[in-house]
């Protein structure tokens, strides 16, 4: 009989076990920023760098989120090829990746930049981590032919990695003068703030896939 009344004791219990709350950490989801001036923050205080306005952005939306700032101001593909090893550290779940400016302003070939835009994206797969890829556009005084030659450069490798894309970093702001810097190049803290609201979707989309293991 005492066997039969404890084993109903812990029937009687069993369902408050099943309603009592539990407490699960959810892990911060660390990404890296890695580029150049663009992503660096040329001329802005830290938490003016596009990494830290979009870290703030996406943490409003209530995702844990983390995005450390590996811009180098000056920086080429070949630059971002040679330090992507140690730049993007053990643990990162995510790069956003953003080079190729400085290159079309140098007029190095495009073929060369494809080349290392490849071999870095390369890299970061076989690490397994996801990369969302930026895109830019080469200056119209770069001619037609180096246009035609540069600006398919990353739509093709998006479509080869099967990688989100965010086709044109300076969206929004390469136009408007008020956006940018006296250099009439690098955007100024308004700027940054028009392309992270821009931006902001893309990396939504990217983050989500992410925590979804996808």
């Amino acid at each position: 009989m005492r066997l039969k009344g404890f084993r109903a004791f812990l029937l009687m219990l069993a369902p408050l076990f099943l309603l009592a709350p539990t407490t699960v950490r959810a892990e911060t989801i660390n990404l890296v920023g890695f580029g150049d001036s663009l992503m660096a923050g040329y001329q802005l205080p830290p938490e003016d760098a596009f990494p830290a306005r979009l870290e703030k952005a996406l943490r409003e939306k209530g995702l844990d989120v983390s995005i450390a700032n590996a811009g180098v101001s000056g920086d080429t593909t070949s630059g971002g090829l040679a330090r992507i090893d140690w730049s993007v550290p053990d643990g990162t779940k995510g790069v956003i990746l953003e080079l190729g400016a400085n290159d079309a302003l140098r007029g190095i070939p495009p073929e060369d930049s494809r080349k290392n835009l490849d071999a870095m994206l390369a890299k970061l797969k076989a690490r397994n981590i996801p990369v969302l890829l930026v895109g830019i556009y080469a200056p119209p005084n770069m001619g037609e032919d180096y246009s035609a030659r540069f600006n398919p450069i990353y739509p093709a490798l998006a479509e080869t990695y099967g990688l989100e894309l965010y086709p044109f970093f300076l969206d929004g702001i390469v136009t408007d003068p008020a956006l940018k810097l006296d250099d009439g190049m690098h955007p100024n803290g308004q700027g940054i703030g028009v392309m992270v609201e821009k931006f902001l979707p893309v990396a939504e989309r990217f983050i989500r896939a992410i925590s979804a293991g996808g």
